[in-house]
């Protein structure tokens, strides 16, 4: 989830305007109308979001528990809206991806407020239900996490890819719209179950789609170095959270 367009750090904070108080004020005025005019933008994408039609699931999909297997359907919890985060953790890795872990961070907190309005939550990766295990308990989450191992899930859904894909580099990743050399890519899909259990497809989204996921780079959207990824977060500041103690020298500025 690299910026498109990342601002050099020192352009960023060395030289940068100084203006006395009543300037400065009428500079931020003019910016908060920029900053209406992106709510009001937001809202509209999210009507538009809702009102997109729906595609239904005709495709029986087994998903390993910690229970035991699981369908499609039995994922929603008794609820009717269901998301499901898509992690990037190949049969194989002993750990995911540190940008899905990072994103993972999130969800916990924030399940405790959206489940309660008729949404279920649910990871899904194609790693071994063990291997997923032990990284959730290494990391310390409690959201549920299933495999969909040895199921075509993932590919229907636009996030693993074969070899003969990556090598090409054509994996029609977020709608065709992105590049990439990788197997394992992440994204986020959501479904509707209605009361016959029909279970109907309503949105995915992918690359920098996630980043309304991301608390934490709101909070540094905030600050005057931004999210600090002119290298790409991943290639700089961002860690998994137990390894941030050992590695503290090694953050955007190059300083403690």
């Amino acid at each position: 989830m690299k910026h498109p367009n990342p601002i050099r750090l020192e352009d960023a904070i060395l030289d940068h305007p100084v203006l006395p108080h009543a300037e400065w004020i009428a500079a931020r005025k003019e910016l908060l109308e920029k900053e209406r005019e992106l709510t009001h933008l937001g809202d509209e994408v999210n009507a538009a979001r809702r009102a997109l039609p729906w595609e239904k699931v005709t495709k029986d999909f087994t998903f390993q528990g910690p229970g035991g297997p699981l369908t499609l359907a039995e994922l929603f919890g008794g609820k009717r809206q269901l998301i499901i985060y898509h992690f990037m953790l190949a049969p194989g890795w002993e750990e995911g991806c540190v940008g899905c872990s990072h994103l993972a961070d999130h969800f916990d907190g924030a399940r405790r407020h959206f489940e309660q309005a008729d949404v279920s939550f649910v990871a899904v990766s194609r790693g071994t239900l063990p291997e997923l295990e032990a990284f959730k308990k290494r990391m310390g989450w409690s959201f549920r996490w299933v495999s969909s191992h040895g199921t075509d899930f993932n590919t229907d859904y636009g996030v693993s890819f074969t070899p003969e894909q990556v090598a090409t580099g054509d994996v029609g990743y977020n709608y065709g719209t992105t590049r990439a050399a990788y197997e394992e890519l992440p994204g986020m899909s959501v479904f509707y179950q209605d009361e016959a259990g029909n279970v109907f497809h309503t949105y995915s989204a992918y690359a920098r789609g996630l980043d309304i996921l991301v608390g934490s780079l709101r909070f540094l959207d905030l600050t005057p170095k931004g999210r600090c990824d002119g290298e790409g977060m991943e290639d700089g500041w961002l860690r998994y959270h137990d390894k941030y103690q050992s590695e503290a020298a090694a953050s955007c500025c190059g300083c403690q």
